[in-house]
């Protein structure tokens, strides 16, 4: 039971990697090590999986190199987390993010479903809900109008899987990941760059005096989801992947600065129409098919966060 992790180098990839391999299964990364952040960062990630985990540096876009993937391993099931990735950043960029998040998408289930994969995870993200008033978000609510090119990319490809799994029965599990944050997270994100702001003494910007909710979830929650659909062919099914407890950023910001014993600096600034008010996950069908139970409270996972940034970046 072989599984191909695409943008497996990346923070919630490679944690997965770690996982299957802890559980003794075969493991196949595909990962373009792009600069969007420092690649070394990705390399560090590979570094520390054990040597039999086969890492192919490649692009999904690339045919090419996707086919030879598909021809040269017996992949049975397919985690396809690599993607451009950032709402905000995606409102300059939607040539790139349609181009890697749909046309890449499309490119790994084509060769996916004519090489008899048994399950396909596709990555996605609670933005596609938009700025619904309707909370918490459920699986069957519309997701017609997201704010950004990254959602609309993801919705995209969402409606491309259905369509594979119409036309040739490609087992897909969607799963929309809600606000996920942990110790190796991105350093775009908001909960590496706020945790740097404190230590460093430099403004976080915060919008609607910080009360904006997000439903943070921690990432080894996220893995044990992805890890659980892999093993669940289901036809076709959209599945949340949340705490279920939306946090604000102001009470985000106060546990960090009692972990770290300092004043956070704040600068407000307008609303940009990139961001929702709230994400709230209702995991019930989660739950359901997938076993499906986040453990980590926010509590807990921010004072992994601290205590593992506080190790690798303040040493002295």
């Amino acid at each position: 039971m072989t599984t191909l992790i695409t943008g497996g180098a990346g923070f919630i990839g490679s944690r997965l990697a770690q996982l299957l391999v802890s559980r003794d299964e075969p493991v196949i990364i595909l990962d373009n090590f792009n600069d969007y952040y420092d690649p070394a960062i990705k390399r560090e990630n590979v570094a520390a999986l054990p040597s039999d985990v086969i890492v192919i540096e490649g692009d999904i876009r690339d045919i090419d190199t996707v086919q030879r993937v598909f021809r040269e391993h017996a992949i049975t099931r397919v985690a396809h987390l690599a993607a451009m990735a950032n709402v905000r950043v995606s409102a300059e960029l939607g040539r790139l993010y349609s181009d890697v998040n749909v046309n890449g998408a499309v490119t790994m289930m084509d060769e996916a479903r004519k090489h008899g994969v048994e399950v396909f995870v596709l990555g996605s993200t609670s933005s596609v809900y938009g700025n619904t008033t309707k909370i918490p978000f459920v699986e069957v609510d519309d997701a017609s109008f997201p704010l950004a090119p990254y959602p609309a990319s993801k919705r995209s490809a969402e409606l491309f899987a259905y369509s594979y799994h119409n036309m040739f029965g490609l087992n897909v599990n969607v799963l929309r990941f809600f606000n996920v944050y942990g110790p190796h997270g991105r350093p775009d994100m908001m909960p590496i760059k706020a945790l740097k702001s404190i230590v460093n003494g430099t403004p976080i910007t915060i919008f609607e005096g910080g009360n904006l909710e997000r439903d943070w979830t921690y990432v080894d929650d996220i893995v044990d989801g992805v890890a659980a659909a892999l093993i669940c062919p289901l036809g076709y099914q959209i599945i949340n992947l949340g705490c279920g407890a939306p946090v604000s950023l102001n009470q985000f910001i106060h546990i960090y600065e009692d972990l770290i014993g300092k004043k956070a600096v704040l600068k407000e600034v307008p609303t940009p129409p990139t961001e929702p008010r709230i994400t709230y996950c209702n995991n019930r069908r989660a739950r359901e098919l997938l076993g499906f139970d986040p453990k980590v409270s926010i509590q807990e996972g921010l004072t992994r966060t601290w205590e593992w940034y506080r190790g690798r970046y303040l040493k002295g």
